[in-house]
């Protein structure tokens, strides 16, 4: 194996590089009120926890921490536009914007959590926030995904990721080396 070359990197642009799962998009309601956010900041913390970063000025964070539950939404790349879209269309408590509306987007209700699926999306993960520690000092909330929904085909979709700067990839071939992991 070759050796790359390798030139400084700015650390601020870390994201770049480490930016792992696809793009999603968070769904959240609490008294009537219901929101969408584009994530990207997001971590797998066991195999059914799901560790996410909502910045305090964003509308979906107060529908979440005061209802205790949201769904994560993974949107394919024929919804790039969309998910660009709701990442840079902000509402606030005192100036909502239905989202699901605006962007012609279909609710499903969900079979555990207040908040709607986005039928259009690839998969939908109910979830319960499950550690509220971390909110005030990291805004990192820790959810427990309790029921799943993924469409049938295709089995590997094409998610978009977010590799910052205005910069997006779609996820790329897959490869199968569950022989050499004897799985």
């Amino acid at each position: 194996m070759k050796i790359p070359d390798k030139m400084d990197f700015p650390v601020d642009q870390t994201r770049q590089l480490l930016e792992p799962g696809p793009i999603i998009l968070v769904s959240s309601a609490y008294q009537g009120h219901q929101d969408i956010m584009t994530m990207g900041w997001y971590m797998m913390m066991e195999y059914t926890m799901v560790g996410c970063y909502i910045w305090d000025q964003n509308h979906s964070r107060s529908l979440i921490r005061n209802s205790g539950e949201c769904v994560i939404n993974v949107p394919t790349i024929d919804m790039i536009d969309t998910v660009i879209d709701i990442g840079t269309s902000h509402a606030t408590d005192n100036d909502e914007i239905d989202k699901f509306e605006k962007f012609a987007l279909t609710t499903k209700a969900a079979s555990k959590v207040g908040a709607p699926l986005i039928a259009e999306c690839y998969a939908n993960f109910e979830c319960k926030l499950i550690d509220d520690s971390l909110i005030d000092k990291y805004s990192l909330f820790v959810f427990e995904v309790v029921k799943g929904h993924k469409a049938a085909h295709p089995e590997y979709p094409k998610t978009v990721h977010y590799r910052g700067g205005g910069k997006f990839m779609a996820s790329g071939e897959n490869l199968d080396y569950s022989h050499r992991l004897n799985i």
